[in-house]
């Protein structure tokens, strides 16, 4: 169970945070980052300036400039704030390229992080392992810039997990993105129908695969007939699925 003083940190930066309804910035600051970045690295005494989902700066001394745009500003001296997501390959250093560490406290990056005490923040995996472990004495969890744990609780209102198992059949009955979709070389025809199923032709064999799919936002996921799920993305008019791109016949 949280204590009391874990509870009641920063609490009224919480409310503010809740009802920022005017695209106000928020500010982490006096604590100590785990960058993850391996131009920026560790820093300490330092700030984290976030504009809506996206990390706008990070490094010491931002509070000045932040209070000028009326910033919401959360306190953390004796706090060390580390990425939320665990690059294992950017860990072991498998990356070449700076821009390749998505995961990290970049500036133009997603804000998914972690606000602990010092003492459990050894490093990245030592923080991410007091959340699992020590949720209670997590001060902040922040994914794309809103608040899902504050002060060791659930924050109001915080997302939560999709329900377990797979979902019914969505119905697509209206959707511009039902039809016959065909790649660019004639080899592939997948049909999406208005009953939430798919039926593909490949190289003019049909029924080639056939299953469930649905459709969130610009993504299609599909659960095949034989038993394996695979992916797709809408950009424009194409449809983006395995290597095809294909356009509405």
């Amino acid at each position: 169970m949280s204590n009391p003083r874990t509870l009641d940190w920063n609490r009224e930066a919480l409310d503010e945070i809740l009802s920022n309804d005017k695209g106000r910035p928020v500010l982490f600051t006096n604590a100590r980052i785990l960058t993850m970045d391996p131009v920026i690295g560790t820093m300490t005494g330092a700030d984290l300036l976030l504009v809506g989902s996206l990390l706008v700066g990070v490094g010491p001394n931002i509070v000045t400039a932040a209070q000028d745009d009326d910033a919401i500003v959360v306190d953390c001296t004796g706090m060390t704030i580390t990425p939320a997501v665990v690059d294992a390959v950017a860990l072991a250093g498998g990356r070449g390229h700076r821009s390749e560490y998505v995961a990290a406290l970049t500036p133009g990056n997603t804000t998914d992080f972690l606000v602990v005490p010092d003492a459990l923040a050894a490093g990245v995996p030592s923080a991410v392992t007091a959340l699992v472990t020590l949720p209670e004495q997590v001060r902040a969890l922040v994914a794309a810039g809103r608040p899902v744990l504050w002060g060791g609780t659930d924050v109001p209102g915080r997302a939560g997990a999709p329900e377990p198992g797979i979902p019914a059949a969505q119905d697509l009955t209206g959707s511009p993105r039902v039809g016959v979709w065909i790649d660019q070389h004639d080899f592939l025809h997948q049909e999406l129908t208005a009953d939430g199923r798919y039926d593909e032709t490949r190289g003019g064999r049909p029924h080639a695969y056939q299953g469930r799919c649905w459709i969130n936002g610009d993504r299609i996921d599909y659960l095949d007939d034989l038993g394996f799920w695979a992916y797709g993305e809408f950009k424009g008019d194409e449809l983006h699925h395995a290597g095809y791109v294909m356009k509405l016949g």
